[in-house]
């Protein structure tokens, strides 16, 4: 029986018997390894988002940083757009 071959680079083939995508002799492995790599990457976004926890590329003992850089980024951040709200209100004021 033959195969038709779906991704030759990955090694799936699929029988047109059946309608099953399978290998053609050759490893998942590496794949699987990538995606393992790839959701370890997406559960850390997911809990920056929380701002606690340990990441993959974090060094041990700063579980808290991300309260204290997002607490800071924030005050600076509201700073600057207060300090610029107060100028135009004062330009708006010396010019009126």
């Amino acid at each position: 029986m033959a195969y038709v071959g779906v991704l030759p680079e990955f090694g799936l083939v699929v029988d047109p018997l059946v309608g099953l995508v399978t290998t053609a002799g050759i490893s998942y492995q590496p794949v699987i390894d990538k995606v393992t790599e790839l959701d370890g990457i997406a559960d850390d976004l997911v809990n920056m988002l929380s701002g606690s926890g340990n990441f993959l590329a974090s060094f041990p003992g700063r579980e808290e940083s991300l309260k204290y850089a997002g607490g800071v980024s924030a005050f600076w951040y509201g700073l600057a757009v207060g300090l610029f709200i107060a100028g135009l209100i004062a330009l708006q004021m010396v010019f009126l």
